[in-house]
């Protein structure tokens, strides 16, 4: 690579893609993700001479959003994502969506074509001009700023926007809409030695003060309660707040329940810690809660979800939220920064640690009885899972896909003590695993775990050359069932039968990943003495590795939705049986995948 960052530095006058390259190196970025293409091509230009950030070219711009995402995640940087305009801009809509509505801080820059083409067919036009569709409609749903940058001299005060947007409360994407032109005009720059332009907010910095009525209403609660359940979501992570949590756990004497994106926020192994909230989770926490005088919510707005069967009994106990916006549930909520609020809360509580009441802890769900017409040679999700448990490093990620290999993930398997374990709630598509996992990796050097469907892999996986290409230190774990399988069950038990539109021909993931590229360790694992071992050579292993176990399409997942077709023994009902339909409150929650 060509440096001129330090050039920049003399230059009266620079390219206005190679100033916002140096702007967003000077505030900690470090990587680009995204797609080439030709009104996005000065950008990548600007990248490749900087030689201060590294650009991910990603096989498709969903992934490149989704590396973004799991970069933002794991570092609590900005996430870049760079691509093209027409359908490489059209393609980063999942993936912003889901940043969006996980409040994950993500920048998108996205060509346009030049500005005097607008209007006059030009190719991928989206100004909105005679009879285009604007781009800015497009994405101003999905982002907190969304702006087109029309001449150079405006990105001076548009980007610090757009970044404290991303940034602030809520957190989400921010994009910037930028012409061809645009991004080749010269701009004057700052001197040497002068003060960078682009001032990135810290991610916790409070919006507005810590309301003191109710911050005494809280606190009070709190001290008078016998029983606390906790239950702390992905904010806590977000805002770097899980010592916070720990202290304030301690003081109070509570037990700790998670949301299903939030694992990794409360040691798993503490005997504290109550286990997972929601449709993936774990019987006890609704014991607990029940139990509970008071349910404090940290860090999480409880969306369905999170509080699958708990509507009941939240709605008899005292419920308190701490956390920078309000829950779906009714209770008194402490808004402002969440490490702020913990602080202060903690701060009039007793200053020593009380004993917490006894509870069964996280046990997982009774196993169903295994269809006797399993299909060859497969594995349990639960005897896979265990074995990733067993090979899983304790400073590792894992980013959990959606569909019935997810549902097994999150209920059985305990998140990583240093390391992030992120499921992707917000819109649960799937596939967004394989960017995510390889922006993680990437950005942290750390190995990174994916564990994902054969549905997700055949959306997304072909990612896995990305992980290739750049010796990411990711382990792909596919659990394939040749089915999507979570929809062929939800068409027996809620349908009325079953069809074979969600049932595929029988594929061989190893060997064709194997085939496709040689130089990556791709294994298929037929028991878990194999696929522990495979696990662990990757472990060992400073670049990809690729794993897959076939599993049974029609094994039940511990989900919440499918519980009610067993009864307590793990026998499956018959579909038509009417003494084991779900809930009302059960068919809100079921649509996830």
């Amino acid at each position: 690579m060509t440096g001129t960052t330090s050039h920049l530095r003399d230059a009266e006058t620079a390219r206005l893609v190679d100033h916002l390259v140096a702007e967003l190196a000077g505030a900690g970025v470090s990587h680009v993700f995204g797609v080439g293409g030709a009104n996005i091509e000065d950008l990548y230009d600007a990248v490749h001479r900087s030689g201060a950030v590294r650009g991910i070219v990603a096989k498709h711009e969903f992934s490149a959003v989704t590396m973004a995402d799991g970069y933002a995640r794991t570092t609590g940087r900005l996430g870049v994502v760079a691509a093209t305009s027409g359908g490489g801009a059209m393609n980063l809509v999942p993936g912003l969506a889901e940043a969006h509505a996980s409040r994950v801080p993500v920048l998108a820059l996205v060509g346009q074509p030049p500005t005097g083409q607008e209007g006059h067919g030009a190719f991928q036009d989206s100004s909105g001009k005679a009879g285009s569709f604007d781009a800015r409609e497009v994405f101003a749903p999905i982002s907190r700023f969304c702006a087109r940058v029309d001449d150079a001299d405006s990105l001076m005060e548009l980007l610090p926007q757009a970044v404290a947007a991303a940034r602030a409360n809520p957190r989400g994407p921010a994009v910037l809409l930028l012409p061809k032109d645009v991004q080749q005009a010269r701009i004057r720059v700052p001197g040497r030695g002068a003060a960078p332009t682009l001032r990135v907010p810290a991610p916790t910095a409070s919006a507005a003060r810590l309301d003191e009525a109710t911050l005494t209403t809280v606190s009070e609660t709190l001290r008078a309660a016998g029983r606390v359940l906790v239950i702390a979501g992905e904010d806590v992570a977000a805002a770097d707040a899980r010592t916070e949590l720990a202290e304030l756990a301690g003081r109070l004497g509570a037990w700790v329940a998670v949301t299903p994106d939030a694992k990794d926020v409360f040691d798993n192994r503490d005997p504290r810690f109550a286990g997972v909230a929601g449709v993936m989770g774990h019987d006890n926490v609704e014991d607990c809660l029940r139990r509970a005088d008071v349910c404090l919510l940290v860090g999480t707005r409880l969306p369905l979800l999170a509080r699958g069967s708990l509507d009941r009994a939240l709605a008899a106990t005292d419920v308190l939220c701490i956390g920078p916006e309000p829950p779906f549930v009714a209770g008194t909520a402490l808004g402002g920064d969440l490490r702020e609020a913990l602080l202060a809360v903690t701060a009039r509580l007793p200053a020593f640690p009380r004993p917490f009441p006894r509870h069964a802890g996280p046990r997982p769900t009774p196993a169903p009885s295994p269809p006797p017409h399993a299909l060859g040679r497969t594995l349990p999700h639960r005897q896979a899972v265990g074995a990733v448990e067993a090979a899983l490093p304790q400073d590792a990620h894992v980013f959990v896909d959606a569909g019935n290999a997810g549902a097994s993930a999150v209920h059985l398997l305990p998140a990583p003590r240093r390391g992030r374990f992120v499921v992707a709630v917000g819109m649960g598509g799937m596939g967004y695993t394989f960017g995510a996992g390889i922006g993680a990796a990437l950005a942290t050097g750390r190995r990174t775990y994916v564990l994902a469907g054969d549905g997700a892999f055949f959306m997304h996986g072909m990612e896995v050359h990305t992980a290739v290409e750049y010796a990411a230190p990711v382990t792909f774990v596919i659990f394939n069932n040749n089915a999507h399988a979570m929809c062929a069950l939800r068409e027996e038990f809620f349908q009325g039968g079953v069809r074979t539109d969600d049932s595929f021909a029988r594929t061989d993931l190893a060997a064709g990943v194997a085939a496709a590229f040689p130089s990556l360790d791709a294994t298929g694992a037929g028991d878990v003495a194999q696929l522990r071992a495979a696990l662990l050579r990757g472990n060992a292993g400073s670049g990809p590795a690729f794993v897959a176990v076939d599993c049974d399409p029609r094994e039940i997942p511990p989900f919440l939705p499918f519980r009610a077709r067993t009864d307590s023994s793990g026998v499956t009902t018959h579909p038509n049986d009417t003494t084991k339909k779900e809930t009302s409150d059960e068919r809100g929650v079921v649509h996830v995948g």
